[in-house]
């Protein structure tokens, strides 16, 4: 029986450069799956394979039983798998009602000749975005983003962008969510307020995330299991405690000396 998100063998290079050797991951239903490693490891290559930006040069990679070799981004997302980025990629002109729309578009339905003759929200057009819009707003109170709901992103501070990006991700109703470094950049505050975010969209929404991470303090919070990696290659995977004692982790990661 597969697992519910599975890689094997994950091999990718660039121009001769290995970025990627030999990596290999199973994450069960409803967990929190960390990776960790020094910058240059290879773990935003490693969402770029799964997302669907970047094809690998071997390996397999299955969701729910389901490959996802060869499969495009939107493909993907279709499956249930959303992503947000290291750098914030919102529209920053675009409030957040709006930005977090975006990630409704998959199931949206309607096309050129609905949309033209779209004359109010009892035309197929309008109850479809009704529907959308509802959908959002429930997002935007689980994030308790109501008083910027209408505001322009690019006017919010960091802290909160990083949570509409978040929000948009949650749009899209993933069962794998993955979040590259979702506290870069971040204060101490906005830091916890994101670790509350991802626990209750774990224990209350019962989503699976993956997450790259470089503030130890919340992947050893947070994390049920941790993969460590460095210069594209695995080290181990293992508890928050079992890593955070290994002498490999220590040395490449932690920068510490072995002894």
């Amino acid at each position: 029986m597969k697992a519910f998100f599975e890689i094997d063998q994950l091999t990718i290079s660039f121009g001769g450069l290995t970025a990627l050797d030999n990596i290999a991951l199973s994450v069960d239903q409803g967990e929190i799956f960390a990776v960790i490693g020094p910058n240059g490891a290879g773990k935003t290559t490693l969402f770029n394979c799964i997302s669907g930006l970047y094809r690998p040069d071997r390996g397999t990679l299955f969701f729910k039983g389901v490959s996802l070799q060869g499969k495009k981004p939107d493909r993907i997302a279709r499956l249930g798998i959303a992503r947000t980025f290291q750098n914030i990629e919102l529209f920053a002109h675009m409030n957040t009602m709006e930005n977090i729309m975006l990630g409704r578009h998959i199931f949206m339905q309607t096309g050129l000749l609905r949309g033209v003759f779209m004359w109010g929200r009892h035309s197929y057009a309008g109850r479809e975005e009704l529907r959308h819009r509802k959908k959002v707003e429930e997002i935007i109170d689980f994030l308790d983003l109501q008083a910027v709901r209408n505001k322009p992103v690019g006017a919010l501070p960091y802290g909160t962008q990083k949570l509409i990006e978040l929000g948009r991700a949650l749009a899209l109703e993933p069962e794998l969510l993955m979040l590259d470094e979702p506290c870069a950049g971040m204060n101490t505050e906005e830091k916890q307020d994101m670790i509350f975010w991802v626990k209750d969209i774990q224990d209350e929404l019962g989503i699976t995330i993956l997450l790259i991470e470089h503030d130890m303090n919340m992947v050893m919070d947070i994390s049920d299991r941790i993969l460590a990696v460095n210069f594209g290659q695995p080290i181990l995977t293992g508890s928050p405690d079992e890593v955070s004692r290994h002498p490999e982790v220590l040395q490449a990661y932690l920068g510490a000396e072995e002894g």
